[in-house]
């Protein structure tokens, strides 16, 4: 279709009869959606007929709908605007909702389109017939169903808008088909302008006091979508202030690891010097973080309600402020308007706590050093492995992972450089480094994509493989392979040692697997092996599988199991 055509069925949309699958397509258009994903579904034909007339539009089919949500979620972190999924009713919908409870515990801008029954067959138990807006009520931001064709572009104007404004998250429209295969005349609606809320006069006086008379205080950074813009005027506060700055879980990219105000991650696995740094602050600053309890170890390292530490929380969400923690100064302030309040903020000339800051970032130092392996290691050693991966991969590649014990060496060992490269679910999903990691690299296609997956994580999503050579998504996967569920293994051991319980996997020969979708694949049994084999795999220029064996007994960097099984 050339660009004449689509600008006379531009100019034709508010005075020709278009069907319900045609301006919901047409809508997405005008607010921006250039890529979908999909598992296509008879309940919403209309779509798909409209979507053959859209080139602009990229629509990618995966293999499960629960991969395709998270493809779409990891598309929404990287470009900051709704990450769009379609999906049919019933089975389908079940499927996807990993993908919104991703996106609502992460706070990722995400629209789920769900097919429905007709209208008329509505409370009668149809075919497939789901309550979406019970269903999804816990887990979305904002859940409706359609059953105007005339409210078509208002309801899917609004979700766009409720997905980005304030604090991010997931909204889920169902479409009833016989509103997708009608026809109306209506215009569309404009395209939609997210909202963000600015710090109120008063606020950046009032954190200038606190830090005036702070003698060790601590940055926690977090929370979603942050602009390069937003990022930048952060790390300038943080640098001309010389203030110590730690990651919430899993947002470790947010600032750069290797800047000297750096001071670590807190994750599962967090560094105990860095908790106890936590514990001995007497001001926290907490920029777009929820404070979570992973990030609080359980809310133990900021005591629920009022922290001992003096408390400055900035967020996005004034419903956020005063949910959990009584902070001294609450901020509502999305993250931009945050950042650059903090950045105006005119630095003292000498501060005070140079060398409390210049601590944090030798213990993160400290702990980062990738330690020796057990003299009976067996298998591929996965410190040395991130290790290396940190010393090849450019700064803008994009690391991807779902949830195992294997991602503790990640986040351990891995200096993130840039923003927007890692992929990884706050909520601690299993299988989703993979289908993000096809998300990352078909929308960026000049970068590295790296996915780390354990064997059972990776298992959750193994067909998204006829994804990836499909549609030409090289990233490569990373099959961390110890035979086990790590994790639960972890807390057996914990709680019934001995008495191993439905953790073993029984895996399949992953390389073969690779082999018969066309992808490349490579078993790596020792470390000395892995630099050249993921080089291999870089060459080869499609998307590629690394089984990595290791050593069952090692369950984290620094947890040694007396035996396997």
């Amino acid at each position: 279709m050339n660009s004449k055509t689509l600008t006379d069925r531009d100019n034709k949309t508010e005075s020709t009869a278009r069907s319900g699958g045609r301006i919901l397509v047409d809508a997405l258009r005008k607010h921006g959606t250039d890529r979908l994903f999909c598992v296509p579904g008879e309940s919403y034909l209309d779509v798909l007929d409209a979507l053959h007339d859209t080139p602009e539009i990229d629509t990618i089919v995966s293999k499960h709908e629960g991969a395709a949500a998270n493809m779409a979620e990891a598309d929404g972190k990287l470009t900051g605007r709704p990450g769009i999924c379609f999906v049919t009713r019933g089975p389908g919908a079940t499927h996807a909702s990993i993908g919104v409870h991703i996106a609502f515990q992460d706070s990722t801008p995400m629209i789920l389109f769900i097919g429905q029954v007709a209208r008329e067959h509505r409370g009668r138990e149809a075919f497939q017939e789901v309550d979406y807006v019970q269903m999804f009520g816990p887990l979305a931001k904002w859940v409706a169903e359609i059953d105007d064709i005339d409210r078509i572009p208002e309801l899917v104007a609004r979700a766009f808008h409720v997905a980005t404004s304030g604090r991010p998250g997931p909204v889920v429209l169902a479409l009833p088909e016989d509103v997708l295969d009608g026809s109306t005349v209506v215009a569309d609606a404009p395209a939609y302008r997210p909202s963000a809320s600015a710090p109120a006069p008063g606020d950046a006086e009032a954190l200038a006091a606190a830090l005036a008379e702070a003698r060790q205080p601590l940055v926690i950074v977090g929370g979603a979508n942050w602009s390069g813009q937003a990022r930048a005027d952060f790390a300038a506060f943080a640098r001309a202030w010389n203030l110590p700055v730690a990651c919430a879980f899993r947002r470790q990219d947010l600032f750069d690891n290797r800047d000297a105000q750096y001071a670590g991650h807190m994750s599962l696995g967090i560094n105990p010097k860095l908790a106890e740094r936590v514990r001995q602050a007497d001001l926290v600053i907490a920029v777009g973080t929820r404070l979570g309890d992973i990030t609080t170890d359980g809310y133990v390292h900021l005591a629920v309600p009022k922290p001992a530490q003096k408390l400055v929380h900035i967020h996005a969400d004034a419903n956020e402020l005063g949910r959990v923690y009584q902070a001294d100064l609450a901020i509502n302030a999305g993250v931009g308007h945050a950042a650059a309040m903090l950045k105006s903020l005119p630095p003292p000339q000498d501060a005070v706590w140079a060398a409390w800051t210049a601590s944090a970032h030798a213990d993160y130092e400290a702990f980062t050093a990738v330690p020796a392996a057990a003299a009976d290691y067996q298998g591929v050693d996965m410190g040395p492995v991130i290790n290396m991966l940190d010393g090849t991969l450019p700064d803008g590649a994009i690391l991807c992972n779902g949830a195992g014990n294997y991602s503790v060496w990640l986040h351990r060992f891995y200096r993130y450089r840039q923003g927007r490269t890692q992929l990884a679910p706050t909520c601690g999903a299993m299988g989703y480094g993979f289908p993000a990691a096809i998300a990352a690299k078909l929308r960026h296609p000049e970068q590295d994509v790296v996915c780390l997956a354990g064997d059972g994580c990776f298992l959750m999503y193994p067909q998204e493989l006829a994804t990836a050579m499909q549609y030409g998504a090289g990233c490569i996967v990373i099959v961390v392979n110890n035979g086990m569920y790590g994790t639960i293994r972890m807390h057996q051991e914990k709680r019934f040692p001995g008495r191993i319980s439905a953790t073993a996997i029984h895996n399949p020969d992953f390389v073969a697997l690779a082999h018969s979708f066309g992808a490349y694949g490579e078993l790596v049994e020792d470390t000395a092996d892995f630099a050249a084999a993921f080089e291999r795999a870089r060459a080869s220029g499609k998307a590629a599988l690394l089984e990595l064996r290791t050593d069952p007994r090692q369950i984290t960097p620094a947890v040694r199991l007396q035996q396997a099984s």
